[in-house]
């Protein structure tokens, strides 16, 4: 059984950061891309960020320049830093991932979600 456990949400000002962990724990063989959704009140759930597990990373356009995904192999962890916030990034963000474990083949797997609320 793999479980993703994310940490790292909050209330915040404009104009302030966080910073998002995201942990991966159980029977895992390998993780392939890990990435970062979110979903606003009423909208759909939507990618943020994604990292290979060779590094490349890919981003929404709102997020270029202010977010940055991060990841520590060792550790099974993928990281969100996220600067210059806006109230419109306020949302639950998910963790997901594409894990091979030693019982199943390649799956994808997503966090419960930490919520992110960025107001004055």
């Amino acid at each position: 059984q793999v479980q993703l456990v994310e940490s790292g949400g909050g209330l915040v000002q404009p104009g302030g950061s966080l910073r998002l962990s995201c942990a991966a724990s159980g029977s895992i063989f390998s993780i392939n891309t890990m990435g970062w959704y979110r979903q606003a009140p009423g909208k759909e759930r939507d990618l943020v960020a994604r990292i290979t597990s060779g590094g490349s990373t890919s981003y929404k356009d709102s997020a270029k320049g202010r977010f940055t995904i991060s990841r520590d192999n060792a550790k099974n962890t993928v990281y969100l830093q996220m600067n210059s916030l806006k109230p419109e990034d306020t949302a639950v963000y998910y963790c997901n991932a594409d894990i091979t474990t030693w019982g199943r083949p390649l799956w994808n797997y997503w966090g419960q979600g930490t919520q992110v609320t960025v107001s004055s």
